[in-house]
């Protein structure tokens, strides 16, 4: 063991949002930071559409560790003028199920507009807010190493040291290894998980494109199959058998300067093998002359960059704490970007890792058990999705099965987010952080909203009813029928939004329908929602009364 201390009490592995993030915040409480990447900012990356409870989790992470530049990128509204101006809006998850050769069915479209009453939400343009959160990490007090590649891990009993591909070496109290699928220390410890144990399988292919057309003006559909907000407004998603397109444009509203536009496609790779013989470019073009309505789209697009081609996406941990290290989000594991899950997860874990870290550094006790949580936490948030993902793969064959899907995950996600908001409004009367240390004590984690055993047996039963139609066992009607009635049954769920309501294919909440939801909840008899309706329900007749409503 060395007689010197460690050169700091942090080392990061990772620069990128949620390295960043967790630097930013431990610099700010005082805490010794390195943060080393091997590339440099600016640069690409996808995983760019925010959801609730992501905003929800970067104000607590604002909040709690007096990281208020953190606000910015949480609000719609001044993050194009405080960040950059790049940055497109997210007004709604917005899916259309399409067939081969044939024009898409307007009835088979879905959009789920989300309450401005909880949040508004962005498609982050990766690499200016990434630099951003990055140039808040040094400006908190991380030393950072850019272009510095790590060769070498080696622990010893009070200290981690990384050795670089340039000579140098580093040494630290703490590894935090945020660096993503190419993790050294996931290859130093023999860490991942070989094949990965997710039921769901997807490639991928994605780059970034200027002159893709909004999809509003390529189809025609009647007046009274309209959706209530363009489709150009949020993150559109074009579903077929066993993969899905998405469109995630930045230049959706007047105060974006950024005329590029995400595109990319994910293809389950049993169904749809790599090909050998054809480029990127070639594979998408065939993947577009195959649904008129999208090719339509491209008419005239062009990349701004070379396409990233993947073989399966999906990979996994069989551990992701030790002594003295934690291998921390997308370097842990990784799914499927359908539900835009990624960095929602990521300020998750954030939340989970840094008090822990924080209160280790202070009693100088990194043991693995105090850090148990967090992988927890960590795995538990990849198997659920998992769960949820699959069973929407296989639901893309059939969409009154689809459908049904589409119902059991977005009834979650308003209560799952309302549970953070809560806790939220309740910090900001007392600095009181028990609550959010309640926030970990609900008996499902990971799971979208993890409170309820109801939610949770709703999306089990689910699963039964699509593994029974892969397999071949049912048809997709009673395998829909079978979701749709315990949907119906289910406490989890209200009938506010129009979740229940078979002919409502488009969820648009007003603030009456989120008062009249509130009511409704708070008169449920599950404890896990009415408390969360009855709280919320206080702050909005509050905010009423004062004339306006900010769901948080």
């Amino acid at each position: 063991m060395s007689t010197s201390s460690p050169d700091y009490d942090v080392a990061i592995l990772g620069a990128g949002i949620a390295g960043s993030s967790l630097g930013a915040v431990l610099a700010k409480q005082g805490a010794k930071v390195l943060l080393a990447d091997a590339g440099s900012h600016p640069r690409f990356a996808v995983g760019e559409s925010m959801i609730p409870q992501l905003t929800a989790w970067m104000e607590v992470l604002a909040l709690r560790y007096d990281v208020p530049e953190l606000l910015a990128l949480a609000d719609a509204s001044v993050i194009n003028e405080k960040v950059s101006n790049t940055f497109g809006r997210k007004r709604h998850f917005g899916f259309m199920l399409h067939h081969p050769g044939e024009e898409p069915d307007p009835s088979q479209a879905h959009q789920f507009v989300i309450p401005k009453l909880l949040s508004e939400s962005s498609h982050l343009f990766r690499q200016d807010s990434d630099a951003y959160l990055f140039r808040l990490a040094v400006m908190n007090g991380c030393d950072t190493r850019q272009n510095w590649m790590v060769t070498k891990v080696a622990f010893d009993d009070d200290r981690v040291t990384l050795l670089g591909a340039d000579g140098r070496d580093v040494s630290a109290r703490y590894l935090v290894d945020a660096s993503g699928f190419r993790s050294p220390l996931a290859e130093h410890l023999e860490l991942r998980e070989k094949p990965a144990r997710f039921k769901h399988h997807a490639r991928s292919m994605f780059t970034h494109m200027v002159g893709v057309t909004p999809y509003d003006d390529v189809l025609e559909t009647p007046e009274a199959l309209k959706p209530p907000a363009r489709w150009h407004e949020g993150t559109m998603h074009h579903l077929f058998d066993r993969g899905w397109f998405w469109i995630i444009p930045f230049d959706n509203h007047d105060k974006s300067r950024n005329p590029l536009c995400s595109v990319g496609v994910t293809l389950d790779e049993r169904k749809y093998p790599k090909p050998t013989d054809l480029t990127p470019d070639e594979e998408f073009d065939l993947l577009l002359s195959r649904f008129p309505a999208v090719k339509r789209q491209f008419t005239g697009a062009r990349k701004v960059r070379e396409w990233v081609s993947t073989g399966r996406m999906q990979y996994s941990s069989h551990k992701t704490v030790g002594k003295r290290w934690c291998l921390m989000s997308h370097a842990s594991g990784f799914l499927d970007p359908l539900y835009s899950r990624g960095m929602s997860n990521t300020f998750e874990l954030i939340n989970a890792l840094a008090p822990r870290l924080l209160a280790a550094l202070a009693d100088d006790d990194f043991s693995e058990e105090r850090f148990r949580f967090v992988e927890e936490m960590e795995q538990g948030l990849l198997d659920w999705n998992d769960t949820l993902v699959n069973c929407s793969y296989i639901s893309f064959s059939h969409f009154r099965l689809w459908d049904a899907v589409f119902r059991v995950w977005g009834s979650g996600t308003t209560p799952g987010t309302l549970r953070i908001n809560n806790a939220l409004r309740a910090y900001r009367v007392d600095r009181d952080e028990s609550v959010f240390e309640q926030l970990e004590k609900a008996p499902h984690t990971g799971l979208w909203w993890p409170d309820s055993d109801a939610f949770k047996e709703l999306v089990e039963a689910t699963e039964r009813a699509c593994l029974l139609y892969e397999a071949g066992q049912i048809d997709g009607d009673t395998a829909a029928d079978m979701i749709l009635r315990m949907l119906d049954s289910s406490e989890a769920v209200s009938r506010s939004f129009g979740w229940k309501d078979m002919d409502q294919r488009f969820i648009f909440p007003s603030q009456s329908d989120m008062l009249h939801y509130l009511e409704e909840i708070s008169a449920s008899p599950l404890p896990e929602l009415s408390v969360l309706g009855q709280e919320a329900l206080t702050a909005f007749r509050a905010a009423a009364a004062k004339g306006g409503w900010t769901g948080r």
